[in-house]
């Protein structure tokens, strides 16, 4: 039941996060720190809320062991801090593809577990991967690439690395309870708030950017992550690994769809290589999604 219920919740956070790109579009003109910490503020609130309803004491988010404080921090603030940034440095659709490369390090990253190994079709699909990511950071597969965008390309692969890590390890921190993330996201949202103070300048956000942080911090930078939390914990980690390979997908229609992004032959070989290197890494797990969709046993 628990296994059950962990695939559910993982589905739905995969769910919200198509919409990250989008909403990140929309606040653009915010600074990454204010930003973060405008998009945390928010989903600490849904956390309090959970606490108050689950009836748990605050005080309890103090006795989470110090290794869970650091690795939810690092996660979470260190994530979305260099998601943004790519966003900001780089086009929308290639930045949010090259981010989108998590899912299939988290299948790479999850062979290193007790009990498991790397083999060839892990490799395999790294390597489809890495071509898909060469194409969105090349001018349509030459090697002339564009450095103006560089750094932002680098901001989104290290967003990659670091939330894939960060999901793998939490299925080591299954002792933790998910209510913990409102913890994560109060620290995260003070550490955002002192570094934009520090290094920013405060820009005041107009309704429509507004709109965007508020829908962050409901959706793909707040309630997902207490929905992801509880899935990577309690779920099969490679079939949630597996079904958030469609999340490139859903995100880049989204805003092509909307108008911020276009099908160009760079970002359409990039999702076909991406996302076929992310089904053949998981392809030993085919009868799970298989099972998961139909429901059989």
């Amino acid at each position: 039941m628990e296994v059950k219920r962990g695939n559910i919740f993982g589905v739905f956070a995969i769910l919200l996060w198509a919409s990250l790109g989008l909403f990140s579009i929309m606040t653009t003109n915010i600074p990454a720190f204010q930003l973060t910490a405008m998009s945390f503020f928010v989903a600490s609130f849904i956390g309090l809320s959970l606490l108050k309803k689950q009836d748990i004491s605050f005080n309890k988010l103090f006795k989470i062991p110090i290794k869970g404080w650091i690795i939810g921090i690092c996660g979470l603030f260190g994530y979305h801090f260099f998601y943004f940034l790519a966003m900001k440095n780089a086009p929308a659709v290639e930045a949010n593809l090259l981010n989108y490369l998590w899912p299939l390090l988290i299948v790479v990253f999850s062979a290193f577990l007790p009990n498991e190994r790397l083999k060839w079709y892990h490799i395999l699909g790294a390597c489809l991967g890495l071509i898909g990511a060469f194409f969105l950071v090349s001018k349509d597969g030459s090697f002339n690439f564009d450095m103006q965008y560089m750094w932002g390309y680098i901001f989104a692969l290290i967003a990659a690395f670091t939330w894939s890590l960060y999901s793998v390890i939490s299925r080591t921190l299954s002792h933790i309870p998910t209510y913990a993330v409102t913890g994560f996201c109060i620290a995260t949202a003070l550490f955002s708030a002192t570094c934009h103070f520090i290094f920013e300048t405060t820009v005041i956000p107009n309704m429509s950017e507004l709109f965007g942080a508020l829908m962050l911090g409901l959706g793909p930078v707040g309630g997902a992550f207490y929905l992801w939390d509880y899935g990577v914990k309690n779920a099969d980690i490679k079939l949630l690994g597996s079904i958030s390979y469609f999340t490139p997908l859903l995100s880049t229609l989204l805003l092509v769809m909307l108008g911020f992004g276009e099908f160009t032959f760079a970002v359409i070989m990039a999702c076909i290589f991406i996302i076929s290197g992310s089904f053949i890494s998981s392809i030993a797990y085919f009868k799970l999604i298989k099972n998961f969709i139909f429901n059989r046993k």
